[in-house]
């Protein structure tokens, strides 16, 4: 945290305002309607990513079919299904209002992480500071980019704030880490990769309090240890798929291999690519320089340094070892992004960043700017570009900072009002839906174009189904999730039989052979088949000769991709 020990202008009472300056009371609750605003509009239009179908998907057709979200394979591990189902189960109605009720719920959960953040950094920051940095960090958890917003990475993100917070704001030690370690704990277990976002937060406790960070991180580990074996005796086939989900993974780092040169090149696009949904990350290298200069003590700015580049490698490390470059995968980093925006503007000691602030909000508009412009200019170095911009503008700002002379701070409100532009970009129509090596690949107007053209499938196949009739599944979760019907074994989601068309040797996983057994043991009457994502002639042949050997199965013949099939 910035060392700032001077007066907090907008903290002060009206009277301590210097003369011949008027402040208005307009400008932050102004800011705080247009994140309201921003906020509401997400909720009700975003939608749920295709994970998020997967996962509920399942968890509703496996419920449906008397299995437990312990007893269910969604593809994500015990606690974070658990976390899914309970987030679900208040919901109502049709789908679009089920996904904004569950969307309204996992907003709430950030506020209420974002509000434990601001109450902890009171007591070691200024109001100011404290307010734009966790405010900045709920912003950017509740706008979050669609394929982040819920998934296994964001949840973990959320636990990690509370526990940074249960860490630093106690006045005694004794109190903090116990309160401390149970969310650490639980955020390593979202998805086990999440055990970087779990370093992280020790490393930023670090950077407040050294010796809590040590003592969190001695208490953390038995209790993530201790939570995990609670997930393998609660659930009789967890630790069967703890083992077996990193076999559905052909590009895991374990299976590739290490080439250095491969993983700097695609890092490279990748952060860019991270980066145009949530350009807040590319205010990162400036917001880092404002922060850091105004620590006192050259052995501290190093050490902040250092503390920040740790913490960056760690975000990308995740993405690293899971080699499949999604773009979720780096779901902590906009959020880090926002927290450090949040204290470097929050900080100012005199006249907010304006030069900084000017860059923000024109930010705020690149994600629709970015996708609509020529695909010649949709290149990993124009955002790297725009990333170096920011820091100059940062540059800027420090230089006029140190000039300036004077104690008082003026207010900070119209660049916050900046920062929740950059922040809500990702969410509006036109904004980017999924990046690829600095292409846009699909927008977000055209996701849910798709989503919509899903659910007429689904309509249709459901009216070929009587009610309530088991099916099985031979296509990915998002068709379970729209068709919503019950299933009779644990798989609702052919993940493991799809994948023989990928890894051949996952044949050998005891959750490869239980999910074949679900076509032809005690079968369903009813499969859903997709011949797009489980694709006859890719997978196995043995496999496929079971499935035909139990089901009629229509052939395409220039008809839709997802068809019903009968029991013979």
């Amino acid at each position: 945290m910035s060392d700032v020990l001077v007066e907090d202008v907008d903290d002060a009472p009206a009277a301590t305002a210097p003369r011949g300056r008027r402040r208005s009371a307009l400008w932050w609750p102004l800011v705080a309607l247009v994140s309201a605003a921003a906020v509401a509009y997400a909720v009700l239009t975003r939608r749920l990513t295709g994970d998020l179908h997967y996962s509920l998907g399942a968890l509703r057709t496996g419920g449906e079919g008397d299995y437990s979200p312990s007893e269910v394979f969604t593809h994500r591990p015990y606690f974070y299904r658990w976390l899914i189902a309970l987030l679900d189960s208040w919901t109502f109605g049709m789908t679009t209002a089920r996904e904004a009720l569950i969307a309204a719920a996992g907003v709430l959960l950030a506020a209420a992480s974002a509000y434990a953040l601001y109450s902890a950094l009171l007591r070691r920051v200024t109001g100011r500071e404290a307010a734009l940095t966790a405010g900045a960090t709920g912003l950017a958890l509740a706008l979050a980019p669609r394929n982040d917003f819920l998934q296994a990475e964001w949840a973990a993100v959320v636990l990690t704030v509370v526990a940074v917070a249960a860490a630093i704001g106690p006045e005694r030690t004794w109190r903090a880490v116990p309160l401390a370690a149970p969310p650490l704990a639980l955020a390593v277990l979202m998805k086990y990769s999440t055990a970087t976002t779990a370093v992280i937060g020790v490393l930023l406790v670090y950077a407040v309090d050294r010796g809590r960070a040590v003592r969190l991180a001695l208490v953390s580990v038995p209790a993530a240890v201790g939570l995990f074996g609670m997930s393998l005796l609660a659930g009789s086939h967890e630790w069967q798929w703890v083992g077996d989900m990193t076999a559905t993974n052909q590009s895991i780092l374990g299976r590739t291999g290490i080439h250095p040169l491969f993983i700097l090149e695609r890092s490279v696009d990748y952060l860019a690519d991270r980066a145009v949904p949530s350009p807040v990350l590319l205010l990162v290298p400036g917001a880092l320089l404002l922060v850091l200069t105004r620590v006192r003590g050259r052995r501290r700015r190093i050490e902040l340094s250092l503390v920040a580049l740790t913490v960056g490698l760690c975000a990308h490390a995740a993405v690293v070892v899971q080699g499949n470059w999604f773009l979720y995968h780096g779901a902590p980093m906009p959020v880090l992004a926002a927290a450090v925006w949040g204290l470097a503007v929050g900080g100012a000691r005199r006249s907010p960043p304006w030069c900084f602030g000017a860059v923000s909000l024109l930010y705020g508009a690149l994600p629709v700017i970015y996708t609509a412009a020529p695909r010649g200019f949709q290149r990993p170095y124009v955002l790297w570009a725009l990333g170096l911009l920011a820091l100059l503008a940062a540059l800027v700002d420090a230089v006029r900072e140190r000039r300036e002379a004077g104690p008082r701070r003026r207010s900070a409100a119209l660049v916050a009002l900046a920062g929740v532009v950059c922040l809500a970009g990702c969410v509006w129509p036109g904004s980017p839906h999924l990046v690829r090596q600095g292409k846009v690949t699909m927008t977000s107007a055209e996701y849910l174009r798709a989503t919509r053209l899903t659910e007429q499938d689904a309509d249709r196949l459901r009216s070929e189904i009587p009610a309530d009739a088991p099916v099985l599944y031979l296509a990915f979760g998002n068709t379970a999730y729209y068709v919503d019907h019950p299933v009779q074994c644990r798989y609702p989601a052919a993940t493991f039989l799809q994948r023989t068309r990928l890894i051949p040797d996952i044949i050998e996983a005891t959750s490869y052979k239980e999910n074949a057994d679900c076509i032809d043991h005690d079968p369903a009457p009813y499969a859903v088949l997709d011949r797009a994502w489980f694709r006859p002639a890719k997978v196995d042949p043995e496999l496929w000769r079971r499935v035909t050997a139990v089901y009629d199965c229509p052939t395409t013949s220039g008809g839709p991709l997802v068809v019903l099939c009968r029991r013979r």
